[in-house]
């Protein structure tokens, strides 16, 4: 059994704009909030069983801003998705079969897909 993602860290410029937009928007309820020094150093959003961490300071080596990452989340209906981030205001970048993509408000690219892998599966077992 190979393990489970535990969490996935976003950084971001502004963590109550970005909650504002993963929990406001995508639905992603609030589970904690962190500061350092007084300040809001992240929030962690549930994100099914993982966790999704909006972090102003991400720790180790790297990049100091954005990401080329995606982020995808498994959705039911990508049609009322779409109605829905378009009643908010947010573009969608792309759309394929399966999944529509969006950025988050620090640019960080976020799929909304419907691919069901265990289907996919299904499928390639009978061929």
């Amino acid at each position: 059994m190979s393990p489970p993602i535990h969490h996935i860290a976003l950084r971001v410029r502004d963590p109550e704009r970005s909650a504002a937009f993963y929990s406001g928007v995508l639905g992603l309820p609030e589970r904690r909030r962190s500061d350092e020094g007084g300040a809001l150093r992240s929030i962690w959003l549930s994100a099914g069983p993982a966790l999704l961490m909006l972090e102003r300071r991400l720790r180790g080596k790297g990049a100091q801003e954005g990401s080329g990452h995606l982020l995808a989340l498994a959705v039911e209906d990508l049609e009322a998705w779409e109605r829905r981030l378009v009643a908010a205001g947010v573009a969608v970048e792309e759309r394929t079969e399966h999944t529509i993509y969006l950025r988050d408000p620090d640019g960080h690219r976020v799929g909304l897909s419907v691919f069901s892998f265990d289907r996919q599966s299904t499928a390639n077992s009978r061929r």
